[in-house]
Order: C-alpha cells, then structure tokens, then sequence
C-alpha cells in the first residue's frame, strides 16, 4: 500500500498551532512554515514517514530524540532547537483536534510495524542502581574507543569540568588548573595513600602522583578506560604509583586510603543510593580522612532526576542529585564539610571548547562512534551546556573531612 502524504498532517499541524516558532518540512517537500518574523526559528526537517511514526509510538522528547538519532529528523540549529523545548509551550488542544492530528499522522506515517529504537538507545534492566545494572550503565556510555573521546576532550582526556576563572585561556591549561586544585584542596602529601572514584582514562591519578608523589588507586567500571589509564599512567612514568581497578566503590571495603577525590562520579549513583555512597567512602577515611566530593547538581526542586533522552541515550540511570541532598549523606556519613565552591559558569565555558572540537572533527567521530552516537553526542554536549547557562543545573567541589 504506498504510504499517505504529509499534507493532511501539515494542514492539522497549522491549525492547531496558529503560532509556531519553528518551521518544518516533509520527505516530499510539504513544508510547514514558522510564523515568527525574525528569522531564528529553527527548523526541522522530517526525512521520512518514520520521524513520524517514532513520536506517534513515544510522544513527547522520547520520540523526537529517537527520530533524531536514527537519522529521520533533522534540525538546522541544536541550540535553537533546545532553547525552543526550554521556553516554548504548544497551546491546548481540543479532543477533537487531537483525534484529527492522531488519524492524519497515522495516514502520513504509513501502515507499516512502528520502527525500532535506535541501537544507540540503552533501557537497562535489574534493580536501579544495583552493582550489575550501575555497571551496564555506566559502560553504554563509557565503552567507545578511547580515541573518540580524545577528539573533543584533547590531551588530557580528562571528562569533567575545566577551571577557566583563574586566568587559563586554553582548553588544556584549565584542566590542568582543575587537576591541580583537587590536589590542593586535599592537601596531598608525598606518599600518601589516595584512591579515584569513577578514574575515568586516569588524567587525576596520574597528575596526583606526578605532581605530589601520592599512590593513587582508580578505580572504573569500565575495561576499555582502565586499559587506557593503566597506559596514560606507564607513559607518564608513573606505573608504580597509579594502580587502575576495574571495579565499584562498593567492592572497597576494608581499605583504607588518606584523601579520597570523586570527580564526576556521583552523577551516577542517584537517590537510593547516595547515602550508602557516602557511608562507604566515609568508611575508607581515618579520622581527618579527606575527601572532595565534585558533582553536577540540580538546582530546581520538583522535577524528575533527568529526562527520558538522556536517561536512554547518553548517562542511563544517571541522577544529579539536590547539593542539599548530597551534604546530607556526607553529615550523616560522619563528614564535616568545611569548603564548597560552584563552578557552572566554568562547565559551560568547559562544554563549549568540548563542542567546537568535536564539531572540528565531525569526520573522524563518525568514523569512530557511527551516525547514531555522534548525533547522541552533539546533542548531548549542547544540551548540557544549555544546562549550565540557563540555571537548571550546576556543579560543585564539597571537601570535607572525617571528624
């Protein structure tokens, strides 16, 4: 049966939404023109009936992110775009121009099996944020080739925020700056005993012994970053120092360790856990044990932990926490916080050198990643950054200490 064209769907489209702020084209050149007369109206662009037949399965940011990473939507401006779904709110429809946009995308999406999620997209299952299911997670986002990720996080290859508001100009010199204030802020000493949660490709690790001559332990949770820790520590000369673990910080029992540094890492443990989190890395401080806690952070209260996009595409289960919530489990830990410093405009500034880069390399990352991930990417980097500049999220470094 040939498939129905878009033009009924664009006629319903135009009368239920009377204003638009975007424009929209059909795989058969129907258009469906914006109605705002500045010009920056983004547009999209629906390659083919299955665009239509993803939001008609999961309406709403679900079905639109899946249309997009499988190639069926296109759009000409991400930043416009997430500015769009960030201020724009579509006007109440009536039931029966509802049933009339239902029946005519229906028509334009054809009579065929609704298509399949995007390879790209991860539903983890098991108990939330269980061992075997944090693993799971943690490895759909992390299990690339270490070279994708070198192609926007440059030399260091370190995955969390640069510090730019003490003077550095470069990419690399403001990671440095970060590295190096961890370090401070712990107070390391020479040959210190000091462990890293979530050690990404090992950049704190290898700084932290380099630099201070403390024995590090890193620790992840994914292979294919240890083996390139383990790597990065042998060709800085410090092998003996850095050790690299695959493991969860909830196998570290009965260590002990002097400072303890979590960058980037509690994004990922989420409510039900972060209590535990804290209790087990309290448990591995002596006292005066330090530790720096450095996370990203809701900073609005009563809305979900993340949306559905990122929760299937980019940080499966991940969950920016309250700072508020996060300071609870540390005092009910037994840590004594005594310095917290937000850095949001430090990410933003962090994510845009990231974007440009892997923007500049925008070959060599599909070659590397394929066309899903690199759209996953895209997106992700821009909306993360939305994220900081408009107020929804930000990060802090707490460091405390176990009295």
């Amino acid at each position: 049966m040939p498939l129905a064209r878009p033009a009924p769907l664009a006629r319903e489209l135009e009368r239920a939404l009377p204003d638009r702020p975007f424009a929209l084209r059909f795989w058969d050149g129907t258009e469906l023109p914006a109605t705002t007369a500045d010009g920056a109206a983004p547009r999209f662009a629906a390659r083919s009936p299955r665009a239509v037949a993803h939001v008609l399965r999961a309406p709403g940011q679900l079905g639109l992110g899946r249309a997009y990473v499988a190639g069926d939507l296109e759009v000409d401006d991400i930043d416009r775009v997430l500015e769009l779904l960030a201020t724009w709110s579509p006007p109440p429809v009536d039931r029966s121009a509802r049933v009339r946009l239902l029946g005519a995308a229906a028509r334009a999406a054809g009579l065929t099996r609704p298509p399949a999620p995007p390879k790209a997209e991860l539903r983890p299952h098991g108990r939330r944020h269980s061992a075997a299911r944090d693993a799971r997670a943690v490895r759909h986002h992390y299990d690339l080739p270490a070279t994708f990720y070198a192609l926007f996080l440059g030399e260091s290859m370190t995955y969390s925020c640069a510090l730019f508001a003490r003077g550095a100009t470069t990419l690399e010199q403001a990671q440095e700056q970060k590295l190096e204030l961890v370090c401070t802020k712990l107070g390391l000493r020479e040959g210190e005993r000091v462990l890293d949660v979530g050690c990404g490709w090992g950049s704190f690790a290898v700084h932290a012994a380099a630099r201070h001559g403390v024995d590090v332990v890193g620790i992840t949770l994914s292979e294919p970053q240890a083996v390139e820790a383990r790597r990065r520590a042998a060709q800085a000369g410090v092998a003996d120092r850095v050790e690299i673990r695959v493991a969860d910080y909830r196998e570290l029992a009965g260590e002990s360790f002097d400072a303890i540094a979590s960058i980037g890492m509690v994004e990922h443990v989420g409510a039900v856990q972060i209590d535990a989190y804290a209790r087990t890395l309290a448990a591995l401080l002596p006292p005066g044990g330090r530790l720096l806690n450095h996370g990203i952070a809701r900073l609005r209260h009563g809305e979900p932990e993340a949306g559905p996009f990122s929760e299937r595409f980019v940080f499966p289960d991940a969950a920016p926490l309250h700072l508020s919530r996060v300071q609870l489990a540390l005092e009910r830990a037994g840590l004594a916080t005594d310095h917290v410093e937000g850095l949001a405009a430090d990410y933003a500034q962090t994510l845009t050198h990231w974007i440009e880069r892997l923007d500049a390399h925008r070959e060599e990352a599909l070659a590397l990643a394929g066309p899903e991930r690199l759209r996953v990417w895209r997106l992700y980097l821009r909306g993360a950054r939305s994220g900081f500049r408009s107020g929804f999220t930000s990060i802090y470094q707490v460091r405390c200490r176990r009295a």
